[in-house]
């Protein structure tokens, strides 16, 4: 793998880059970000990645203006920003949804408004747009398999789901669940939902540890993996010597902890994450498909993998962040334009 840089949260949320954006020209387009949910360092990173994009373009004289909107994780309100960014005549849309069916309808119209749609990380299913995404599966039953084979193949087992409703959390999960009927000797002893997000997921898994046996393993979705790890840390004795091996979802703070882990107990496993870098790929996409670039109606983002052989390359990461690349406009030519 590539080296990976990392793109550092900002901690307040973007309400809108530009309240009113400068009038559009054929040359210069607006481009506008509707981000669903911003409750987690893997969003912020991710609009983060765009603003650092946007402001390039913007800088280059390539736009002339664009805009973000954050929402609260429901479709109501994502429903309002689309609707204010056709009122607001943006020449394209970059959307990570709330829902994969329940933005069809406002898609479709900004659709007809002439705007260029893409969806992206947690994509719509729109016919008119185009999808930008995660093989959120495949990566996910990799993933998933490399920790059962550390665990011997047997075991008790705890699910951490992601962003209830999303098409991640229903892609990653239905690929666990296919993994694991093939392998009737691992129990999933509990499952709960950590919204990607460490405080919610370390709440979520403190709460139901009290009741479970041992649990040997846990697969998560991204963004939750330190939360986990916290909580079996305050768990006491039963987990002092013999952590679960937890699927680690590409937080730095999860993989310091791993790092120390496997100085101390010689701890083992495997993270693999999406890369919120993706902001910056779905602006400059939406660029060159204002520009006139034909796009086939899905393309494929990579992920981001470290292991124990790579271990000690991300163990000193500045905290609260998410590994991830940036893509530059070059980068998207080269690996996104070039998909067919």
């Amino acid at each position: 793998m590539t080296k990976l840089t990392l793109i550092v949260a900002a901690t307040s949320c973007l309400a809108a880059a530009s309240q009113h954006p400068a009038a559009a020209s054929p040359d210069k387009p607006v481009i506008a970000l509707s981000n669903a949910f911003y409750g987690n360092i893997w969003r912020h990173q991710m609009v983060e990645a765009f603003e650092a994009a946007a402001k390039q373009a913007k800088a280059d004289g390539k736009i002339a203006d664009y805009v973000v909107l954050n929402g609260d994780g429901s479709v109501n309100q994502q429903n309002s920003q689309m609707a204010e960014l056709i009122l607001k005549k943006v020449d394209a849309i970059a959307i990570d949804a709330a829902s994969e069916t329940a933005e069809n309808g406002i898609i479709e119209k900004a659709c007809k408004a002439g705007i260029k749609v893409i969806s992206f990380d947690s994509i719509a299913s729109a016919p008119c747009n185009v999808q930008l995404n995660f093989d959120f599966k495949g990566y996910k039953k990799q993933q998933a398999e490399a920790v059962i084979k550390m665990i011997g193949d047997k075991g008790n087992l705890l699910l951490v789901r992601g962003v209830k409703g999303s098409a991640p959390d229903a892609d990653m999960y239905s690929a666990q669940e296919a993994v694991l009927k093939e392998h009737p000797n691992v129990k999933v002893v509990a499952t709960v939902y950590g919204q990607c997000t460490a405080s919610v997921a370390q709440a979520a898994v403190a709460n139901v540890l009290p009741s479970l046996a041992h649990v040997d393993a846990v697969l998560g979705q991204g963004g939750d993996d330190f939360g986990v790890a916290q909580a079996f840390d305050q768990a006491g004795d039963a987990y002092a010597n013999h952590p679960p091996v937890i699927e680690g979802g590409g937080s730095s703070n999860f993989i310091k902890w791993w790092s120390d882990k496997s100085k101390s107990h010689n701890y083992s496993t495997i993270s693999m994450n999406t890369t919120p870098g993706i902001g910056g790929a779905a602006f400059w996409l939406s660029l060159a498909y204002v520009k006139g670039a034909t796009l086939p109606k899905t393309l494929i983002m990579p992920v981001a993998t470290v292991d124990q052989a790579n271990l000690k390359d991300y163990a000193d990461l500045a905290p609260n962040t998410i590994v991830s690349p940036s893509y530059s406009e070059d980068w998207v030519k080269q690996n996104l334009l070039a998909q067919k």
